[in-house]
């Protein structure tokens, strides 16, 4: 079998296009705003396109390509669901990682309380850390060139006060908000967004927000605000 080392695969030009990103940084009493490199997709390659690609450089059929990703799918769940994390060369490290069932409640530590049985974890999630050698054969494939797409920032229009507040304001209608919903109302970028959603979650008395499940499916919902006097 032969192996083509490199694969041209993506457009025209063969480059990659990059954006500058804003960001903002906690600094002191105060915020930041940095901007950082962030790579513009043009789109995502499904199993059937990547692999037809991958295919064209071997002597594989992309059938038996497809064959030797399920079988390492398979292998890998086998793994991981015995305890254990698992290293490919050339690829990355994959380790399980475990949660609450929906409906279980998470443990306090107080006293006397009922303690989470097997039953109501489960495995939620794959951490993937790529090899370093993939991170150094994709950037020495990778030629880029800055984007003439003008990059999206967060509006100003309102201040963390007024976005407060209209989030209360929805949430005293809706029974919960997702992120985007957040973003939409408020003109934040993702990014800005969450973090200033994890900020307000962790003073539910005060803010008014509390959070609801992790992850994709986390969701913000009102909480009693204690007031002193």
């Amino acid at each position: 079998m032969t192996v083509t080392r490199h694969f041209h695969l993506l457009n025209d030009t063969d480059m990659a296009e990059y954006d500058m990103q804003e960001t903002t940084l906690a600094q002191g009493t105060g915020e930041m705003t940095v901007r950082y490199p962030r790579m513009r997709l043009y789109g995502r390659l499904d199993t059937d396109a990547f692999l037809r690609q991958v295919a064209s450089h071997t002597t594989f059929s992309p059938a038996e390509l497809r064959a030797a990703v399920q079988l390492l799918a398979s292998g890998l769940a086998d793994t991981l669901a015995q305890g254990y994390s698992v290293h490919l060369d050339g690829l990355g490290s994959f380790t399980p990682t475990l949660g609450l069932r929906p409906g279980a409640e998470p443990e306090t530590g107080t006293p006397g309380e009922t303690r989470r049985n097997a039953t109501s974890i489960c495995v939620d999630g794959i951490a993937f850390k790529p090899d370093r050698q993939l991170v150094r054969l994709t950037d020495a494939s990778c030629r880029l060139k800055r984007t003439a797409v003008k990059a999206r920032r967060s509006s100003t229009r309102y201040t963390p006060d007024q976005r407060l507040q209209l989030a209360r304001q929805y949430l005293a209608q809706h029974a919960e908000m997702s992120l985007i919903c957040y973003c939409a109302l408020t003109g934040l970028l993702k990014d800005k967004a969450s973090r200033e959603l994890r900020r307000w979650e962790q003073s539910p008395h005060e803010t008014g927000i509390r959070a609801l499940g992790r992850g994709p499916a986390k969701r913000w919902t009102a909480a009693d605000i204690h007031t002193e006097g």
